[in-house]
Protein backbone atom coordinates (compact mmCIF):
# COMPACT_ATOMS: atom_id res chain seq x y z
CA UNK A 1 0.00 0.00 0.00
CA UNK A 2 2.82 2.42 0.89
CA UNK A 3 6.44 2.46 -0.20
CA UNK A 4 7.72 4.94 2.39
CA UNK A 5 6.08 5.51 5.76
CA UNK A 6 7.23 8.21 8.18
CA UNK A 7 6.56 7.60 11.88
CA UNK A 8 7.09 10.60 14.18
CA UNK A 9 7.58 9.45 17.77
CA UNK A 10 8.00 11.31 21.04
CA UNK A 11 8.58 8.44 23.47
CA UNK A 12 10.40 5.08 23.22
CA UNK A 13 7.29 2.97 24.05
CA UNK A 14 5.67 4.18 20.83
CA UNK A 15 8.40 2.86 18.55
CA UNK A 16 7.76 -0.89 18.41
CA UNK A 17 3.91 -0.89 18.22
CA UNK A 18 3.85 1.83 15.56
CA UNK A 19 6.43 0.00 13.44
CA UNK A 20 4.43 -3.21 13.77
CA UNK A 21 1.27 -1.46 12.64
CA UNK A 22 3.08 0.26 9.76
CA UNK A 23 4.55 -3.05 8.61
CA UNK A 24 1.02 -4.23 7.75
CA UNK A 25 0.73 -1.39 5.22
CA UNK A 26 4.24 -1.47 3.76
CA UNK A 27 5.07 -2.63 0.24
CA UNK A 28 7.47 -5.54 -0.06
CA UNK A 29 10.36 -3.22 -0.96
CA UNK A 30 9.19 -0.40 1.29
CA UNK A 31 10.91 1.58 4.03
CA UNK A 32 9.82 2.87 7.42
CA UNK A 33 11.49 6.00 8.78
CA UNK A 34 11.17 6.64 12.52
CA UNK A 35 11.59 10.33 13.33
CA UNK A 36 12.18 11.85 16.74
CA UNK A 37 12.16 15.66 16.87
CA UNK A 38 13.80 17.34 19.85
CA UNK A 39 11.91 20.58 20.42
CA UNK A 40 13.63 23.79 21.40
CA UNK A 41 14.75 24.31 24.98
CA UNK A 42 17.82 25.05 27.02
CA UNK A 43 21.11 23.59 25.82
CA UNK A 44 21.39 21.10 28.72
CA UNK A 45 17.85 19.85 27.99
CA UNK A 46 18.57 19.40 24.28
CA UNK A 47 21.84 17.63 25.09
CA UNK A 48 20.07 15.18 27.40
CA UNK A 49 17.44 14.52 24.72
CA UNK A 50 20.11 13.76 22.11
CA UNK A 51 21.78 11.29 24.47
CA UNK A 52 18.51 9.56 25.32
CA UNK A 53 17.53 9.28 21.65
CA UNK A 54 19.44 5.99 21.59
CA UNK A 55 16.37 4.58 23.39
CA UNK A 56 14.43 5.29 20.20
CA UNK A 57 17.07 4.34 17.64
CA UNK A 58 17.89 0.92 19.12
CA UNK A 59 14.26 -0.36 19.37
CA UNK A 60 13.65 0.88 15.81
CA UNK A 61 16.52 -1.24 14.46
CA UNK A 62 15.58 -4.25 16.60
CA UNK A 63 11.91 -4.19 15.60
CA UNK A 64 12.77 -3.77 11.93
CA UNK A 65 15.10 -6.76 12.09
CA UNK A 66 12.49 -8.88 13.87
CA UNK A 67 9.86 -8.06 11.23
CA UNK A 68 12.32 -8.21 8.33
CA UNK A 69 11.42 -4.70 7.18
CA UNK A 70 13.73 -1.80 6.43
CA UNK A 71 13.65 0.77 9.24
CA UNK A 72 15.71 3.97 9.27
CA UNK A 73 15.71 6.03 12.50
CA UNK A 74 16.29 9.79 12.37
CA UNK A 75 16.73 12.37 15.14
CA UNK A 76 16.33 16.09 14.49
CA UNK A 77 16.32 19.23 16.58
CA UNK A 78 13.84 22.01 15.85
CA UNK A 79 11.64 24.60 17.53
CA UNK A 80 8.76 23.97 15.12
CA UNK A 81 7.97 20.25 15.43
CA UNK A 82 5.08 20.02 12.89
CA UNK A 83 7.09 21.75 10.16
CA UNK A 84 10.07 19.51 10.88
CA UNK A 85 7.90 16.43 10.46
CA UNK A 86 6.48 17.76 7.20
CA UNK A 87 9.98 18.64 5.98
CA UNK A 88 11.24 15.13 6.71
CA UNK A 89 8.25 13.64 4.89
CA UNK A 90 8.95 15.78 1.83
CA UNK A 91 12.72 15.23 1.90
CA UNK A 92 12.43 11.45 2.04
CA UNK A 93 9.42 11.15 -0.26
CA UNK A 94 7.09 9.63 2.32
CA UNK A 95 3.70 8.69 0.93
CA UNK A 96 2.22 8.24 4.40
CA UNK A 97 2.72 9.66 7.89
CA UNK A 98 1.67 7.39 10.76
CA UNK A 99 1.42 8.78 14.26
CA UNK A 100 -0.32 8.37 17.57
CA UNK A 101 -1.73 11.05 19.84
CA UNK A 102 -1.13 11.86 23.44
CA UNK A 103 -2.51 14.60 25.61
CA UNK A 104 -1.91 16.26 28.90
CA UNK A 105 -2.12 13.91 31.86
CA UNK A 106 -4.26 16.53 33.60
CA UNK A 107 -6.78 16.68 30.76
CA UNK A 108 -9.13 14.24 29.03
CA UNK A 109 -8.47 16.06 25.76
CA UNK A 110 -6.14 13.83 23.70
CA UNK A 111 -5.14 16.73 21.45
CA UNK A 112 -3.79 19.01 24.17
CA UNK A 113 -0.21 19.95 23.43
CA UNK A 114 0.02 17.78 20.35
CA UNK A 115 0.59 18.47 16.68
CA UNK A 116 -1.51 15.69 15.13
CA UNK A 117 -4.19 17.98 13.70
CA UNK A 118 -1.61 20.27 12.11
CA UNK A 119 -0.03 17.32 10.34
CA UNK A 120 -3.44 15.91 9.41
CA UNK A 121 -4.52 19.01 7.52
CA UNK A 122 -1.23 20.18 5.99
CA UNK A 123 0.64 17.05 4.89
CA UNK A 124 0.63 16.38 1.13
CA UNK A 125 0.76 12.62 1.79
CA UNK A 126 -1.72 10.31 3.48
CA UNK A 127 -1.90 10.81 7.24
CA UNK A 128 -2.94 8.07 9.66
CA UNK A 129 -3.59 8.88 13.30
CA UNK A 130 -4.13 6.18 15.89
CA UNK A 131 -5.54 6.52 19.37
CA UNK A 132 -3.67 4.82 22.18
CA UNK A 133 -5.88 1.75 22.17
CA UNK A 134 -4.92 0.99 18.59
CA UNK A 135 -1.44 0.09 19.78
CA UNK A 136 -2.50 -2.78 22.03
CA UNK A 137 -4.35 -5.69 20.47
CA UNK A 138 -3.35 -8.11 17.73
CA UNK A 139 -6.66 -9.95 17.51
CA UNK A 140 -9.40 -8.10 15.63
CA UNK A 141 -12.81 -9.79 15.11
CA UNK A 142 -13.75 -7.52 12.20
CA UNK A 143 -13.31 -4.01 10.84
CA UNK A 144 -15.89 -1.23 10.80
CA UNK A 145 -15.79 1.67 8.31
CA UNK A 146 -18.48 4.32 8.96
CA UNK A 147 -19.60 6.88 6.42
CA UNK A 148 -21.89 9.89 6.62
CA UNK A 149 -24.51 9.67 3.91
CA UNK A 150 -22.51 8.28 1.00
CA UNK A 151 -20.04 5.59 0.07
CA UNK A 152 -17.23 4.71 2.48
CA UNK A 153 -14.16 6.95 2.03
CA UNK A 154 -11.90 5.34 -0.57
CA UNK A 155 -8.67 5.58 1.46
CA UNK A 156 -10.40 4.20 4.54
CA UNK A 157 -11.61 1.22 2.51
CA UNK A 158 -8.18 0.60 0.98
CA UNK A 159 -6.68 0.72 4.47
CA UNK A 160 -9.36 -1.63 5.82
CA UNK A 161 -8.70 -4.14 3.04
CA UNK A 162 -4.95 -4.03 3.62
CA UNK A 163 -5.38 -4.71 7.34
CA UNK A 164 -8.00 -7.39 6.68
CA UNK A 165 -5.66 -9.21 4.29
CA UNK A 166 -2.86 -9.05 6.86
CA UNK A 167 -5.21 -10.65 9.40
CA UNK A 168 -6.11 -13.55 7.09
CA UNK A 169 -9.31 -12.19 5.57
CA UNK A 170 -11.17 -10.35 8.31
CA UNK A 171 -14.74 -9.34 7.41
CA UNK A 172 -15.30 -5.62 6.79
CA UNK A 173 -18.51 -3.87 7.85
CA UNK A 174 -19.45 -0.52 6.30
CA UNK A 175 -21.89 1.60 8.28
CA UNK A 176 -23.75 4.32 6.34
CA UNK A 177 -25.34 7.00 8.54
CA UNK A 178 -27.74 8.92 6.31
CA UNK A 179 -30.99 10.88 6.19
CA UNK A 180 -32.89 8.42 3.99
CA UNK A 181 -32.46 5.12 2.20
CA UNK A 182 -30.80 5.27 -1.19
CA UNK A 183 -31.79 1.70 -2.11
CA UNK A 184 -34.82 -0.45 -1.50
CA UNK A 185 -33.14 -3.25 0.46
CA UNK A 186 -32.05 -3.06 4.10
CA UNK A 187 -28.36 -3.08 3.24
CA UNK A 188 -27.43 -6.08 5.38
CA UNK A 189 -26.69 -8.61 2.66
CA UNK A 190 -23.07 -9.78 2.68
CA UNK A 191 -20.92 -9.28 -0.37
CA UNK A 192 -17.27 -8.99 -1.36
CA UNK A 193 -14.84 -6.09 -1.38
CA UNK A 194 -12.77 -5.33 -4.51
CA UNK A 195 -10.08 -7.66 -3.14
CA UNK A 196 -12.54 -10.45 -2.43
CA UNK A 197 -12.89 -9.94 1.33
CA UNK A 198 -16.18 -10.51 3.18
CA UNK A 199 -18.12 -7.22 3.09
CA UNK A 200 -21.30 -6.35 5.00
CA UNK A 201 -23.18 -3.07 4.56
CA UNK A 202 -25.32 -1.55 7.30
CA UNK A 203 -27.45 1.60 7.16
CA UNK A 204 -28.91 3.85 9.85
CA UNK A 205 -31.16 6.82 9.09
CA UNK A 206 -31.52 10.13 10.90
CA UNK A 207 -32.98 13.56 10.19
CA UNK A 208 -31.14 16.10 8.03
CA UNK A 209 -31.08 18.50 10.97
CA UNK A 210 -29.36 16.00 13.22
CA UNK A 211 -26.78 15.03 10.60
CA UNK A 212 -26.15 18.63 9.56
CA UNK A 213 -25.14 19.70 13.05
CA UNK A 214 -21.97 17.59 12.87
CA UNK A 215 -21.48 17.89 16.64
CA UNK A 216 -23.55 14.73 17.13
CA UNK A 217 -21.73 12.63 14.54
CA UNK A 218 -19.19 10.91 16.84
CA UNK A 219 -22.03 9.94 19.19
CA UNK A 220 -24.18 8.67 16.30
CA UNK A 221 -21.31 6.64 14.86
CA UNK A 222 -20.44 5.03 18.18
CA UNK A 223 -24.08 4.38 19.09
CA UNK A 224 -24.76 2.58 15.82
CA UNK A 225 -21.36 0.89 15.82
CA UNK A 226 -22.12 -0.65 19.21
CA UNK A 227 -24.43 -3.09 17.43
CA UNK A 228 -21.50 -4.61 15.54
CA UNK A 229 -18.87 -6.96 16.98
CA UNK A 230 -15.93 -5.02 15.57
CA UNK A 231 -12.39 -4.64 16.82
CA UNK A 232 -11.08 -1.71 14.81
CA UNK A 233 -12.85 1.46 13.69
CA UNK A 234 -11.47 3.22 10.59
CA UNK A 235 -12.69 6.73 9.75
CA UNK A 236 -11.69 8.74 6.70
CA UNK A 237 -12.27 12.09 5.06
CA UNK A 238 -15.31 12.08 2.84
CA UNK A 239 -15.32 13.75 -0.56
CA UNK A 240 -19.10 13.82 -0.62
CA UNK A 241 -19.17 16.58 2.01
CA UNK A 242 -17.62 19.68 0.40
CA UNK A 243 -19.03 22.14 2.93
CA UNK A 244 -16.93 21.11 5.92
CA UNK A 245 -14.25 18.44 6.40
CA UNK A 246 -15.25 15.51 8.58
CA UNK A 247 -11.90 14.98 10.30
CA UNK A 248 -11.94 18.12 12.39
CA UNK A 249 -10.17 18.41 15.72
CA UNK A 250 -13.47 18.33 17.60
CA UNK A 251 -14.73 15.25 15.72
CA UNK A 252 -11.55 13.26 16.32
CA UNK A 253 -11.30 14.41 19.92
CA UNK A 254 -14.78 13.10 20.71
CA UNK A 255 -14.39 9.91 18.72
CA UNK A 256 -10.96 9.00 20.07
CA UNK A 257 -11.94 9.77 23.63
CA UNK A 258 -15.20 7.82 23.70
CA UNK A 259 -14.57 4.88 21.38
CA UNK A 260 -14.37 1.55 23.25
CA UNK A 261 -11.98 0.13 20.67
CA UNK A 262 -8.93 1.01 18.59
CA UNK A 263 -9.54 3.84 16.09
CA UNK A 264 -7.59 4.86 13.01
CA UNK A 265 -8.28 8.16 11.22
CA UNK A 266 -6.94 8.43 7.67
CA UNK A 267 -6.85 11.48 5.45
CA UNK A 268 -5.61 11.13 1.92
Amino acid sequence: MYRRILIPVAEPPEVEPLIRFAAQLLDADGEIRVLHVISGGSLPEVTREWRSSVNIVVPAHETGAALDVRVEPEVRGASDVPNEILDSAETHGADAILMTIRGSRASRNPFVGHIATGILHHAPSDVLILNRLALTGDRIPRLLVPTIGGRPPSRAMVLAEEIAVHHHGLPIVTLAIASRASVSDDGTAPGRSPRGLPLITRRSFFSEALLGGRGHLPELILRQAAREKYGLLIVGEEGSHPVRPLLTRRFLEELFRNAPCPVVAVRG
